[in-house]
């Protein structure tokens, strides 16, 4: 397939992320015309597909990132005869588990009472491979873009989060190409996951980003813009 006849890709940041997650790909795809998501203040998936949709071109390519793949599959839900073709990243189906609730709201809790950056500091370090958690080079711009996305960002987006419903059912009614992408040392969203995932969907690709934890699209950011561009080639 021609690039000219590739849907332009239609990005979807995760939790307190924006474009700048997708930098690299961005960069690397500009040639397919890529359009990135944002929520604003949505406190609901429903209200984050609706928001996205509104922006997008009237076909695409749909390429979510955690949150963002969950946007994604509300997106298919709403409006399935606009996508050309998805990609799920490091996500999950599963409704809200025991315990999340009060796990993400200490989270704003602390960022109310010592600041964002500080939550930040608790949030961000899990969701990257472990021997990289306090590489400089690679938390610094992933801090500095979770903090700019502040506070009233963060508590909009886990309401939205805890108010999402189970959405391994819609996983069978997806016929477009789809890939499912997961970093091998993802622990927030593990490998057995996607591999659930994949398996629901008819003939979904699995894709294995090695040496990544959650955030792949900037952990391992070639291995994602190479999966991607292959999946958006696709015929």
């Amino acid at each position: 397939m021609p690039i000219s006849a590739a849907a332009p890709p239609l990005f979807l940041p995760g939790l307190l992320c924006d474009a700048r997650i997708w930098a690299g790909q961005l960069e690397a795809l500009a040639a397919f015309n890529p359009v990135v998501a944002s929520y604003g203040l949505s406190r609901s998936l429903t209200e984050m597909a609706e928001v996205a949709l509104a922006a997008a071109p009237p076909r695409f390519s749909l390429i979510g990132h955690s949150m963002g793949a969950r946007v994604a599959l509300e997106i298919h839900r709403q409006a399935p005869e606009r996508i050309e073709r998805l990609a799920l990243l490091d996500t999950g189906v599963h409704p809200p588990q025991p315990g999340e609730a009060e796990k993400r709201y200490a989270l704003l809790d602390l960022g109310k009472r010592e600041g964002v950056d500080r939550m930040v500091d608790v949030w961000l370090p899990p969701m990257v491979h472990p021997d990289r958690q306090t590489d400089p080079t690679l938390i610094g711009p992933l801090h500095a873009m979770a903090t700019s996305m502040g506070l009233s960002v963060f508590e909009a987006q886990i309401e939205a989060l805890l108010g999402r419903p189970d959405a391994t059912p819609l996983l069978s009614s997806i016929e477009v190409p789809t890939l499912v992408g997961v970093g091998r040392q993802d622990v927030w969203s593990p490998l057995a996951q996607h591999q659930d995932i994949a398996a629901r969907i008819h003939g979904a690709t699995l894709c294995v980003f090695e040496d990544s934890g959650h955030m792949s699209p900037v952990e391992a950011a070639d291995a994602v813009t190479s999966a991607l561009l292959q999946w958006l080639l696709r015929a």
